[in-house]
């Protein structure tokens, strides 16, 4: 029954995703601001819904090392899986405003994100206001900064012609499925790890950051087969902010998150950070301003030895 809603939950996730990237162009046509943008905030937003769910679930009943993972392994499952797999599809050609802004942006709220947690081990309600309103901050400058930036590109022309009610009812449906797609995949792979004996912990930073980074997945691999790349690298990055200044943020608003277990700041949150500052080599390497094949499987085999790491030292 597990492996049924986990093909289920993958079904929606890539419903959910298509309906995303409709809708995201036809509001950079309603908007004039570029598809970036759109792809850092309303996709962004989205896709960072099931990790705030989850999380917010995890830290109310009691297992904040769910909550925190769940965050750390989706930023790195974002980059490290979504990324490179998208990447395999096909090359991504990087914007200037990647190094400028974005890039940056995630690398401060990451190394921000560590010394919150390292300095107290925990997350208060005053740390989460902050981060929250870091994130709103960026989001004012990154708009204004894509409006004087503007850059025309081709996209699908039909959907300029698209009234405000289809488009409202396209992300209505692409989050929907999203939300119902990521439980029904979040639970059937909780039921099979525990299945095999793995820890919670494990569980946290492993198949629910995975089941909960899937949006990004589908989201990002139908943007780069439909050309949209712009949509696909802003979702990403965008997505790594939102999880922490949105997921993280909000829920320690909610209820203080406390670090339960030390392979957090010893191990887990390295990899994140360490994954996120690898970028900016790979997108000079070997070809300036894109990432292709090659980045993209040198970030998935270095995932695959993440995952490694983790269920050999994270059995029972």
């Amino acid at each position: 029954m597990s492996i049924l809603w986990v093909i289920l939950g993958f079904i929606l996730l890539v419903v959910g995703g298509e309906y995303l990237v409709r809708s995201s162009v036809a509001l950079s046509f309603k908007f004039n601001i570029s598809r970036m943008v759109i792809g850092m905030t309303v996709v962004s937003f989205a896709t960072s819904a099931p990790e705030l769910l989850v999380s917010l679930q995890a830290a109310l009943s009691g297992s904040p090392a769910i909550a925190i993972n769940n965050v750390v392994g989706s930023n790195i499952a974002n980059i490290g899986l979504v990324l490179g797999i998208t990447a395999l599809v096909g090359a991504i050609a990087v914007d200037k405003s990647f190094y400028k802004l974005n890039w940056p942006v995630m690398m401060v709220f990451s190394i921000v994100l560590y010394y919150f947690l390292k300095n107290d081990n925990l997350l208060s309600a005053l740390e989460g206001a902050i981060l929250f309103i870091g994130l709103l901050l960026f989001l004012v400058i990154l708009i204004k900064s894509a409006k004087k930036d503007l850059v025309v590109e081709e996209v699908d022309e039909a959907l300029s012609t698209i009234s405000n009610f289809k488009i409202a009812l396209w992300l209505l449906i692409g989050a929907v499925a999203l939300y119902f797609g990521s439980e029904w995949l979040v639970e059937g792979s909780k039921e099979i790890a525990r299945s095999v004996g793995v820890s919670e912990a494990v569980i946290g930073v492993s198949l629910i950051a995975i089941g909960t980074s899937v949006p990004e997945l589908a989201a990002s691999v139908i943007a780069a087969a439909k050309k949209e790349k712009a949509i696909s690298l802003g979702n990403l990055i965008g997505s790594n902010i939102f999880n922490i200044g949105s997921v993280l943020g909000l829920t320690a608003l909610v209820k203080p998150i406390p670090v339960t277990e030390p392979q957090i700041l010893s191990s887990d949150i390295f990899w994140m950070l360490g994954f996120s500052a690898v970028l900016i080599p790979l997108i000079f390497l070997p070809k300036r301003l894109q990432i292709g094949r090659l980045e993209g499987f040198f970030l998935v085999i270095c995932y695959g030895v993440f995952m490694f790491l983790v269920f050999t030292k994270g059995k029972f």
